[in-house]
């Protein structure tokens, strides 16, 4: 039996999954999805190399719970910058720096390595947490429509739009928010 290394199985758990996660992600940044073994990811994690299959029994389910984690941690701090937050342009500039600081905070690019590593199944699996990401956009979209704040003529294409305008880490945050808001028809200053 494992040994346990805090006050409970559940604490213990989650301990372990979160070594997991950033074993994945540190190697992630050094290689492709590919190019990772379990016995990789156990050793980065500090895991022995059969013990990782306690928690997952394959890479695709670590991927999978990662990506889960990284998702819930991300909506959950957008979900608290929102919370205080009244009006529609001004939730719009929560979200916009939200995403553009999500880069140094998150491990969300994985997108296209995914395509191609990963059964159907766990690709449908990651989609599903995308779209509750998708769904927050869209009721800012909607309620924004609904003051008469924003034009949206195209919901899917707006937020197609928008998020590739949120793609560029490197140009400033004040630059792509004004850029946002006026594509959603906002008066500018």
């Amino acid at each position: 039996m494992p040994r346990i290394s805090a006050g409970s199985v559940e604490e213990h758990r989650e301990q372990v999954h979160q070594r997991v996660f950033d074993a994945l992600a540190v190697l992630l940044a050094q290689r492709s999805l590919d190019a990772i073994t379990m016995a990789q990811i156990a050793a980065t994690a500090g895991l022995g190399r059969t013990a990782i299959y306690h928690h997952f029994p394959d890479k695709e389910a670590v991927v999978v719970a990662f990506a889960s984690h990284e998702t819930s941690r991300y909506l959950d701090g957008l979900r608290a910058g929102l919370a205080d937050v009244v009006g529609p342009v001004e939730r719009m500039r929560v979200y916009v720096r939200h995403q553009l600081g999500a880069s140094s905070q998150f491990h969300m690019g994985l997108g296209a390595q995914l395509y191609g590593a990963l059964s159907r199944d766990s690709m449908l699996a990651i989609r599903d947490h995308v779209v509750e990401v998708e769904q927050v956009l869209r009721d800012l979209l909607a309620d924004g429509v609904a003051s008469g704040d924003f034009v949206v003529d195209d919901e899917a294409s707006t937020m197609s739009l928008l998020h590739a305008c949120l793609s560029p880490r490197t140009l400033p945050t004040a630059d792509v928010e004004r850029f946002v808001l006026r594509g959603l028809g906002v008066p500018q200053p």
